[in-house]
């Protein structure tokens, strides 16, 4: 009765997605930017995106050190997670910080893509202290957005709207934000279908903000049962955004199936190397295909991405083969031969 209640709240609040920019509109926006390469980029310092954003943990030092590094990499973009709680327990305080992380960004030659919402690991969260790492285990402190118990309270839809609108508002006209990134894998953490109301709902408040970047919200799971979200997210989204830890066959695959939409696309994660997804493999077919290379993890910190999805690691010794991430909290690299590939394909000196 909650969930029918909140869609049937939804399905109310809608508006048309007449203002969807046309394939033309989108190619002709593309045709003005770089071609973008870069990170998920998570401060080594936080362990999830409170911690990144609220007054006590907020680290412009480590910020601005590690973008340098993104810098020298020749990368000119980020992609930053947003919470909603950040927004809630200290709304200007966190305004000016998102601000802040922004200037330090653009300083460095960086821009960025903002994502609101995330169905992605842990389910409760709370403003404050964040929970400390759990050894070896991969993203232990990371938070949904807007999670279980938010989703099925009808109440919660206005502060929702209110949240996104306040900062696409805000940034709508900032050059300094490339994409709206409307919502992170939708449908995970086996919800599925039941992303679908807020996803649409997201696209409604995001097309009413009218900004003048574009929205997206990227597909990652190819099951049937995903078949309805990736239809919207595909039909509605600005330009495509997609995610791919596979071989570069099944990647340039999935790139010749989306073309057929005739938008730009960028790949806002990628590079697993456990997976076999490398940035020596995979970032010259994007290259070549003019899709923009966003892998996921910077630098290894308290998120423990290095460590796999799936293998957590009792004594919490750093693996032979990293999982994600390319610098160490000290700068060196985890490959030398990665970080040479990725500047000749930036074009970095």
């Amino acid at each position: 009765m909650k969930y029918y209640l909140f869609s049937l709240l939804l399905l109310v609040s809608f508006t048309a997605f007449s203002q969807q920019w046309t394939p033309e509109k989108a190619t002709q926006w593309y045709k003005t930017q770089p071609w973008y390469s870069g990170a998920n980029f998570q401060p080594s310092t936080a362990i999830n995106q409170l911690e990144m954003f609220q007054a006590a943990t907020f680290d412009p030092q480590t910020i601005e050190r590690e973008l340098s590094w993104a810098q020298g990499l020749g990368m000119n973009s980020m992609r930053v997670f947003l919470h909603h709680v950040a927004w809630t327990s200290d709304k200007e305080g966190f305004k000016k910080k998102l601000d802040n992380y922004l200037t330090i960004s653009e300083k460095h030659g960086i821009k960025t893509i903002l994502v609101f919402f995330d169905d992605c690991w842990n389910d409760q969260y709370h403003a404050g202290t964040q929970p400390a790492p759990k050894v070896g285990v991969h993203n232990s402190g990371w938070v949904r957005d807007p999670g279980t118990d938010i989703r099925n309270n009808p109440d919660s839809l206005k502060m929702l709207e209110s949240y996104v609108k306040d900062i696409m508002t805000t940034h709508k006209n900032d050059k300094r934000v490339i994409v709206w990134d409307l919502y992170n894998e939708p449908g995970n953490s086996k919800y599925v279908d039941q992303s679908l109301p807020l996803l649409k709902a997201v696209f409604s408040w995001a097309r009413a903000v009218n900004p003048s970047q574009p929205i997206t919200s990227g597909v990652w799971n190819w099951g049937a049962n995903f078949n309805n979200l990736n239809t919207f997210q595909l039909e509605n989204s600005d330009v495509i955004t997609y995610h791919h830890y596979g071989y570069i066959e099944a990647h340039q695959k999935k790139i010749d199936e989306l073309k057929q939409f005739k938008r730009p696309m960028m790949c806002t994660e990628y590079m697993a190397r456990k997976n076999g997804s490398l940035f020596q493999t995979i970032m010259p077919i994007l290259k070549k295909e003019k899709v923009a290379a966003i892998n996921w993890g910077f630098v290894s910190g308290k998120t423990n991405t290095i460590f796999a999805w799936d293998t957590p690691i009792a004594d919490g010794k750093a693996p032979d083969l990293w999982f994600h991430d390319i610098f160490k909290k000290d700068g060196t690299a985890f490959s030398d031969a990665e970080v040479k590939a990725i500047k000749s394909l930036t074009g970095k000196q």
